[in-house]
C-alpha cells in the first residue's frame, strides 16, 4: 500500500524553511496541489512563487498560521476543510527545540514547545484522518527525531515532546491497518537547518559527531522514499541509520549510565554560566 503522493493534495506544516521547504520542492514535483503553513508569510509566499515557476499546473495555497495557537490552529484547520476539502496527505513537520536543563528553562518556552510540537500534529491528524479513513486512502507523515527514542541531556522538554510523537505515530499506525492509510514517522539525527541554532544545539548536533548530519534535501529524499515503500520508520543518512540499529539493542540501564556524565556537565556549564 502506497500513500497517494501522485496527484494529491498535500498539505505541509512548517514549510517555511528546512524539512519543511524541502518537502515541499520534492513533494510539489508530483502534487497536485500543495498547501504551505508557517508563520513566517514572506518566506512561504517565496517558496510558492518558486514552485510555481517549476511547476506551472502545481496549485500552492500560502496558508499563514501560528500553530502554537490552539484555538486558531483548529480554525485554521476547520478553515481548510471546508474550502479545499480532505487532504490526501498530511506532512506534520513544524516543530521547536530548546537546550535548557528543566529546572532552569523558561516555562514560556516549554509551553510553546507542546503547542507546537504535542498539540499541533495530535490537533491537525485528528481533524484530517477521519475523511482519509472514510475515503480508504491517504497518508501521514510525522517529521520526529532521534531524541524521540533516546536519552539527550539539557533537553526534557524538548526530547518529552518527541517521544510522545513516537508513541503516537506508532499507535496511529497500528490502529490504521488495513484502512488504506499509510502513517511513516521520520527520525532525523542532526540536518543542516536552522532549527539547531534556534534551540541552543551547537555545531555538533548536541553531541552527535558532525560526520552523522545530512542535508534538508537528503533528509526529505529519505523520508519520502521510506513515505511511499509504507515504512513504519526512516533514520536519513546512512551512518545514522547504523548509530540507530546500534542503540536500539543498547540496555537502557547502560544508556542512563552513558548519559550521566554529559548531564553533570551540562548542569556545570549552566551553573558557570548564571
Amino acid at each position: 500500500m502506497k500513500p497517494p503522493l501522485d496527484g494529491g493534495l498535500v498539505l505541509i506544516t512548517g514549510a517555511s524553511s528546512g524539512i519543511g521547504a524541502e518537502l515541499a520542492r520534492q513533494l510539489g514535483q508530483r502534487a497536485r496541489t500543495l498547501i504551505l503553513t508557517a508563520r513566517r508569510a514572506e518566506r512561504l509566499e517565496a517558496l510558492r512563487d518558486e514552485l510555481v515557476r517549476a511547476h506551472p499546473r502545481l496549485s500552492v495555497y500560502v496558508e499563514p498560521c501560528d500553530l502554537g495557537d490552539t484555538d486558531a490552529l483548529t480554525r485554521w484547520a476547520d478553515g481548510v476543510l471546508d474550502r479545499l476539502g480532505p487532504v490526501d496527505i498530511l506532512v506534520n513537520n513544524a516543530g521547536v527545540g530548546d537546550r535548557a536543563l528543566y529546572d532552569r528553562a523558561d516555562w514560556t518556552k516549554i509551553e510553546q514547545m507542546i503547542r507546537l510540537n504535542v498539540v499541533a500534529p495530535a490537533l491537525l491528524t485528528h481533524r484530517f484522518v477521519r475523511p482519509m479513513v472514510e475515503r480508504r486512502r491517504g497518508g501521514i507523515l510525522n517529521i520526529g527525531s532521534g531524541a524521540g527514542l533516546a536519552l539527550m541531556p539539557a533537553a526534557a522538554a524538548y526530547v518529552g515532546t518527541k517521544h510522545f510523537l513516537h508513541g503516537f505515530t506508532e499507535v496511529l499506525r497500528l490502529d490504521l491497518t488495513g484502512t488504506g492509510v499509510v502513517v511513516t514517522e521520520v527520525c532525523p539525527g542532526p540536518v543542516e537547518t536552522e532549527f539547531d541554532r534556534v534551540a541552543g544545539i551547537g555545531e555538533g548536533g548536541g553531541g552527535l559527531p558532525t560526520a552523522l548530519k545530512v542535508t534538508a534535501e537528503q533528509c526529505a529524499r529519505e523520508a519520502i522514499a521510506g513515505f511511499e515503500k509504507g515504512k513504519a520508520m526512516v533514520f536519513p543518512g546512512a551512518a545514522y541509520k547504523v548509530l540507530m540499529a546500534a542503540q536500539s539493542v543498547i540496555p537502557r540501564p547502560l544508556q542512563r549510565m552513558a548519559m550521566r556524565g554529559p548531564s553533570r556537565e551540562a548542569r556545570a556549564e549552566t551553573e558557570r554560566k548564571s
